[in-house]
């Protein structure tokens, strides 16, 4: 039997341009600069990759086409039943979707048409499963923690960006936190472990929003996962 953490798994990820911080900064106005879908039929198995570099001003490569592009592509992988992988997904996916907003006028809901996203989200797991490393919140820390590494999977694509070995990085991640806790993992279906994420994400903001109010810090954390509500006021 095939556990779906050794089965087919496509990885997601959106790198900001220089103004923007990585993976927990401002999706609201952070601009996409690079991104890629990763997508692996097996634990092992080759990858197939597709990235997309927005360089304004340069003919190909505005921000519009760019997205709408990604957006149908993860349309076409969610359709296909294959859970996506988003190391912190409240980061990406609103990127994602305000992106399209700007440029497209509609949201990612709109191209995932009746598709319905199902999101395995690396940091919120690790966080709920290991307590003694909650703290670690960086891809690169995860990776220290289960001892993952990108250069063992090979790529049908010579050309290997930042936003690839992002999503390289959170499969590989995604993987090994499916291992060290098989015996919690292995019995529940992706749709499930989705449904379970959104409360875990929510219970973990609720208590970083004590910690910062225990701090004196007036530091709001939005506890809607894997996709934060649209507020026209931010952007």
């Amino acid at each position: 039997m095939t556990f779906w953490y050794e089965g087919p798994l496509t990885a997601f990820a959106a790198l900001p341009g220089p103004s923007g911080g990585r993976a927990g900064g401002d999706a609201e106005r952070d601009r996409i600069a690079s991104t890629a879908l990763v997508g692996q039929p097996w634990a092992g198995a080759p990858v197939a990759v597709r990235h997309w570099v927005v360089e304004t001003g340069v003919p190909g490569h505005d921000t519009g086409p760019v997205v709408e592009e990604l957006a149908r592509a993860m349309a076409w992988h969610e359709a296909s039943g294959t859970p996506l992988v988003v190391m912190n997904a409240p980061y990406g996916l609103t990127l994602l979707d305000r992106e399209l907003r700007r440029h497209r006028g509609a949201s990612l809901a709109v191209y995932l048409h009746r598709s319905s996203l199902c999101v395995l989200d690396p940091l919120v797991l690790h966080r709920h499963l290991d307590r003694a490393h909650r703290d670690r919140r960086s891809l690169d820390a995860l990776c220290a923690v289960y001892g993952t590494a990108t250069s063992s999977v090979a790529t049908n694509d010579a050309v290997v960006s930042d936003a690839v070995m992002e999503a390289l990085t959170a499969l590989d991640v995604l993987r090994a936190v499916g291992r060290r806790y098989a015996t919690r993992l292995a019995p529940l279906r992706p749709a499930e472990l989705h449904t379970l994420q959104a409360v875990w994400h929510a219970t973990q903001a609720r208590g970083l929003s004590a910690w910062f109010a225990r701090e004196g810090t007036d530091h709001p954390v939005d506890p809607a996962w894997p996709l934060r509500a649209h507020c026209l006021s931010a952007l």
